[in-house]
């Protein structure tokens, strides 16, 4: 069941962490200032986007990796521009609000699941790489549109689940896996063949994604070829793409650390997953499991940490197990929490944060 205190307690969960991460870093510098911090690496992209369009500013060289960043965020960051002038101000409100909407959910999905939902949200944000759902990033937008739709799914709410989640395939490519993972789960539940068709709508923006970028350059997977220009995330074998990782964690240099969170991270994946098969939880291994498939099959390992920002299916694990054992969740808090505080002084310098 679910119950009211579930939204009011994740709220203050997140409303209070916000709070303690401004307090501890806004020391110092003007409002303007701070926002300018918070602009490092995408969210510095996503603002171009909503100044300029995929072509880049002009009068400087094409970026080629700017398609790889769906469309949902800028367009968003653009309206909000109208009444925030300061371009990274307006994304750090969008992922305030949004990350607000997404943590009440949360709540409300791990009490559907019989756990207590004040637990998954503390666990998510006391995850290292929660620092991108504070930043100008897409991940707190995504998680406001995807843990309701799941959540929706959840209740048997088929038409609002498809809505939302098309939602989420507006802004991150994550909802295709999003997507598949609907399908698996209305199949599971044995819905009525009829209400089939609501199955589609996800896919409809992915679609339109790529129309958009096929009138535009001729290309159908602009994005997909956009990572490859942009970072070199070619396709590779995954045991050659955990090769080419681990010999560049073995080096001395800041990167080397990176590359070390990225193998940590994969980890972190692949335990997730089996987690969820041993469960049989089969929807939500679709889910994680792609996103890790795809990941793991580039190059080299990169934002495997940050991706699993959107485990949402591991946080309410997390949050039943620490409700029949309290202890769990303590432990994680003692562990995880130091390493939250390190990430955003990581990423505020300007370091690679995951």
């Amino acid at each position: 069941m679910i119950t009211r205190s579930a939204g009011r307690d994740a709220l203050l969960l997140w409303f209070g962490s916000r709070a303690g991460i401004l307090v501890s870093t806004l020391l110092g510098v003007t409002l303007a200032e701070y926002a300018d911090k918070w602009r490092k690496w995408d969210s510095g992209l996503f603002i171009t986007i909503a100044q300029y369009g995929y072509d880049g500013e002009p009068g400087k060289p094409p970026d080629d990796g700017l398609p790889a960043f769906f469309p949902g965020l800028p367009i968003l960051l653009r309206a909000v521009h109208v009444v925030i002038p300061d371009w990274s101000l307006a994304g750090m409100l969008i992922s305030l609000v949004a990350g607000a909407v997404a943590m009440v959910a949360l709540a409300r999905l791990a009490e559907l699941e019989g756990a207590q939902g004040w637990m998954a949200v503390l666990a998510l944000l006391l995850f290292p790489m929660a620092v991108f759902l504070t930043a100008g990033y897409s991940e707190s937008l995504f998680l406001a549109f995807a843990i309701p739709a799941w959540l929706a799914a959840r209740q048997g709410n088929w038409p609002q689940a498809a809505a939302l989640a098309a939602g989420a395939s507006c802004v991150r490519i994550t909802g295709l896996f999003l997507a598949l993972a609907l399908v698996v789960e209305f199949f599971m539940r044995k819905e009525p063949p009829r209400r089939a068709g609501w199955l589609a709508l996800p896919f409809v923006p992915l679609v339109a994604y790529s129309l958009y970028h096929f009138r535009r350059s001729g290309d159908w997977l602009a994005w997909k070829h956009a990572q490859e220009a942009g970072w070199g995330r070619d396709f590779a074998w995954p045991w050659e793409a955990w090769k080419t990782t681990w010999q560049a964690a073995m080096g001395g240099d800041d990167f080397a650390v990176a590359f070390r969170m990225e193998i940590v991270g994969a980890v972190v994946a692949v335990g997730v997953l089996v987690w969820l098969i041993v469960l049989r939880r089969w929807s939500e291994a679709v889910y994680t499991g792609a996103q890790a498939a795809a990941l793991m099959t580039s190059a080299y390992y990169l934002s495997i940490p940050r991706s699993l920002v959107l485990y949402f299916p591991l946080w309410v694990l997390i949050a039943k197990v620490a409700t029949r054992r309290t202890w769990v969740i303590a432990v994680y808090a003692l562990i995880s929490g130091p390493l939250v505080i390190l990430n955003v002084t990581r990423f505020l310098s300007g370091a690679w944060a995951g």
